[in-house]
């Protein structure tokens, strides 16, 4: 099984992914802990792609794809893979599965986590971190005690630039340029598994692995 998991900034994708990772007792693979990984062992893909990442240029999709493939082919991969990071816009999607295809294989199914575009604002837009101890607290989903004050050190709590709204709607923006023509992608291939984000995270749970059942 390779499912690609698919979901905004604030949807609650990280949380997902872990909970379907140990009930479907699937491997998670993410894009970027792969590419760190090639790196930290030396591999002959880490030595290129550091190539690439020395001149400040993106790695490949190619190169990233071929080491989606090679993780895949491990023997600690025998129900499958959670694919989470990649692909990002539709040429890596149709990139994916022209080389799957190759290998007899396919993407089973898009896993997409849908949030609204306000309510995902509210989400990203609202979080506090403490100077001192680093504690991050929401403004609406989980506030201080004291406004300003951090509930675990007393340390002075402000908003990083992350974490502002501005920054938060240009955010969004890009990724759902980026991902929407992927999600109309899986969707025409019938594989795509939508579910509202907006519920409680156990019911979000609970869709999805009705949806990919």
């Amino acid at each position: 099984m390779i499912i690609v998991l698919l979901g905004a900034p604030g949807a609650g994708k990280g949380t997902q992914s872990e909970i379907l990772q140990e009930r479907l007792h699937m491997l998670h693979v993410s894009s970027g802990d792969l590419l760190r990984d090639n790196l930290k062992r030396g591999t002959e893909l880490g030595k290129v792609a550091e190539g690439y990442m020395g001149k400040g240029e993106f790695v490949p999709d190619n190169l990233v794809i071929e080491m989606i493939l090679q993780r895949m082919a491990a023997p600690d991969v025998e129900r499958g893979i959670l694919l989470d990071g990649f692909p990002r816009n539709l040429a890596q999607a149709v990139a994916l599965d022209d080389a799957l295809d190759v290998k007899g294989k396919r993407v089973n199914a898009a896993s997409y986590i849908h949030v609204e575009f306000d309510a995902l604002i509210d989400r990203l837009s609202g979080r506090l971190t403490c100077r001192n101890c680093g504690h991050v607290f929401h403004e609406k989903f989980a506030p201080p005690k004291v406004p300003g004050v951090c509930d675990v050190c007393g340390g002075e709590l402000y908003q990083r630039d992350d974490d502002k709204r501005e920054t938060a709607v240009k955010r969004l923006g890009i990724y759902f340029e980026q991902t929407q023509p992927i999600i109309e992608y899986y969707r025409e291939r019938g594989i795509l598994c939508q579910v509202n984000g907006e519920q409680p995270i156990t019911q979000v749970t609970e869709d999805l692995l009705n949806c990919l059942r």
